[in-house]
């Protein structure tokens, strides 16, 4: 994010959270773990960008993989890391985490002598602070004499400049040092000491958040009312009490007789999944409105509703929602008390924060050289006496021939597979290039996973950023035994690449098997989308006729206007016929490049296998022909 106006920066913990993904089970007995970024205060910073605020954080990682992931997936979400400092003496923090039940969540944080723990006066710079209209502190970072030091600095100059500083009590009794380290899940321990620590943060607060329990270490008193009136004695910040399912109420004069005369917003009644930073989503919620000046009582909803989202998903700051999300969500609310099984949400969620998994920005188009083909490739081989093993280095000609196209601009990409072009995919990763890879058993109708068995299970061994395509013959018109199969296995794709977070692309050829005519692939489409299948990506073959593409746009902007679009295949036409086809595109809205495999190829594979060009030739060739093709689509 380039240097401007922030409205708040978070201060404080930042970590990699693993969450142990056998739901249920001990946390002795977990035997895989999702990684996401975690500590309170970063939490929040990404749930509030996701909900439109510019959020910075001010905090430390280390130098190392876990430390270089929290600093990418921050500028992914559109978090200010201008003073996400890299201690070069300390590790990244790590919190490994559990759900054996709703209520018991077995939580581990591994802190000793970790980078954020040293944050201290130092990281706060008097013209980063004045950049933001509000510091968020965090009562964890009081526990130390180094960080309590640099969060006092940073209220000090927050005040100085007329800006609003934010509290979040944010209380781990084991991280004061009251409870062992398998004690994490602990929510309250009444200390002295700690209450002494919070105590003074409290006057010069604008904005004071806490649960019931953090309310009360922070007042030191043991009973929540009575809290918020110790208080107000010493601040005259608004109060939020959290109350978990019953959502939260708000004091924003004196602390009227009984609690629930504070001012309330609609409290979200869900299925409790996990628990575990669901208040850090609520913060940001909730700041989203306070500093926007949006009614108390929006803040609530906005805040109620974060919570609810964290509560009913598996891990904490990649499962929080987008505004989007969150508004279609308070006008239409959810059928489903688990929120993740509706649907509808998770496909806005999805589609909303995609963006942020990969690593490869998208662009607004998409130029792929496709040569994930097997069985045509493996035929040349024969017909030129060659040796298959061949085809490994034929690939890997091929990404050369598409990085020199590139020339390292975005939207340009590669349709590998995991067979001949494993080592080719190891090679197009590292050059940047888009990346999709086929499922399909080659040829097969009724459409068939290649090899068998799990696809979910192969799909988790995948880089996060590339796609998986899926080629199906089908028409609106198959008999129905076929479409059904065809249906049944395009639902169990689709199923299996949302579970594992891996973008979708399938290709529809429609006209091998009858006539393409002006509604055929149009109508194919709608098809899918009635099975509640919403691929990122389509691959279609060209069409007859612009009226054809016409309708094409009209079905996926009434059907997912999240979808990123449409590329188009070549089926191996002759270069000038496929330029052709380019024209009849030309006001087509969802398309946004090209798939092309053996219009590229095929000459120059031929010549390779056969010994008639070595690999610089052949590598020339491919790209001039890639070139040409990119040529001719802008000229378009």
């Amino acid at each position: 994010m380039a240097a401007g106006r922030l409205d708040l920066i978070a201060i404080g913990r930042s970590s990699v959270d693993l969450y142990g993904q056998q739901v249920g089970g001990r946390l002795e007995d977990m035997a895989s773990f999702s990684k996401a970024v975690g500590g309170s205060p970063t939490n929040t910073a990404i749930g509030a960008a996701r909900l439109g605020l510019k959020a910075g954080v001010i905090t430390r990682v280390g130098d190392e993989h876990f430390g270089r992931f929290i600093r990418e997936q921050l500028e992914r979400e559109g978090v200010d890391v201008e003073a996400v400092r890299t201690d070069p003496k300390r590790l990244t923090a790590l919190a490994i985490l559990g759900i054996r039940d709703d209520r018991s969540f077995p939580l581990v944080f591994y802190r000793t002598d970790c980078a954020d723990a040293a944050l201290d006066e130092s990281d706060i710079d008097e013209r980063h602070i004045a950049r933001a209209g509000c510091v968020v502190l965090s009562g964890t970072h009081f526990a130390r004499e180094n960080s309590a030091a640099a969060q006092f600095k940073a209220m000090a100059l927050m005040q100085r400049q007329g800006g609003r500083v934010a509290f979040d009590v944010d209380y781990r009794p084991n991280l004061w040092g009251l409870a062992g380290h398998g004690a994490g899940e602990q929510r309250y321990i009444s200390s002295a000491t700690v209450t002494a620590h919070l105590r003074p943060v409290l006057a010069g607060c604008d904005l004071i958040v806490g649960t019931e329990e953090e309310l009360m270490i922070a007042a030191g008193v043991e009973e929540p009312l009575e809290a918020c009136r110790v208080v107000r004695s010493v601040s005259a910040a608004t109060i939020v009490m959290k109350r978990g399912p019953m959502g939260c109420v708000v004091f924003d004069g004196p602390i009227p007789d009984d609690v629930e005369q504070g001012i309330k917003g609609p409290g979200f009644p869900v299925e409790v999944y996990n628990v575990l930073g669901a208040g850090d989503a609520f913060m940001g919620g909730f700041l989203r409105g306070w500093l926007r000046d949006e009614p108390i009582e929006t803040c609530c909803a906005w805040a109620n509703a974060c919570g609810a989202f964290a509560v009913s998903r598996l891990l904490c700051s990649v499962e929080y929602p987008t505004f989007a999300e969150l508004q279609h969500f308070l006008k239409h609310g959810s059928p489903q008390r688990a929120l993740r099984r509706d649907g509808e949400l998770n496909h806005i969620h999805w589609a909303t924060t995609r963006d942020r998994l990969r690593s490869i920005a998208p662009a607004p188009h998409l130029y792929a050289f496709a040569i994930d083909h097997r069985a045509p490739l493996e035929k040349m081989a024969d017909e030129a006496g060659a040796s298959r093993d061949r085809l490994s280095q034929l690939k890997s000609l091929a990404v050369d021939a598409a990085a020199r196209v590139a020339q390292g601009r975005p939207g340009f990409g590669m349709l590998l597979d995991s067979g001949w072009g494993r080592e080719a995919l190891f090679k197009a990763e590292a050059a940047g290039l888009w990346l999709a890879r086929p499922v399909e058993q080659p040829g097969a109708r009724p459409f068939d996973v290649e090899g068998g068995g799990s696809l979910a299970a192969r799909l988790v061994e995948w880089p996060r950023n590339h796609v998986v395509k899926a080629l199906f013959f089908a028409r609106p018109d198959d008999p129905p035994d076929l479409a059904a199969r065809q249906d049944r296995e395009l639902t169990r794709l689709f199923d299996a690449c949302r579970s594992v977070g891996r973008e979708l692309l399938v290709e529809i050829v429609a006209g091998k098997h009858g006539p393409l005519t002006e509604t055929t692939t149009a109508d194919m489409l709608a098809r899918v989308y009635d099975l509640g299948v919403r691929p990122d990506w389509w691959k279609l073959e060209a069409q007859p006729s612009a009226a054809a593409w016409a309708r094409i746009d009209a079905v996926i902007a009434a059907r997912d206007p999240h979808c990123r679009g449409v590329v188009m295949l070549g089926l191996d036409a002759p270069e000038d016929d496929l330029v052709a086809s380019f024209a009849l595109t030309r006001n087509a809205a969802s398309l946004r490049g090209f798939a092309v495999g053996r219009t590229i190829f095929s000459g120059p594979a031929r010549d390779w296998l056969a010994g008639r060009i070595d690999d610089g030739q052949a590598t020339a060739r491919m790209a001039d022909a890639f070139a040409r093709l990119v040529a001719a689509w802008e000229r378009r």
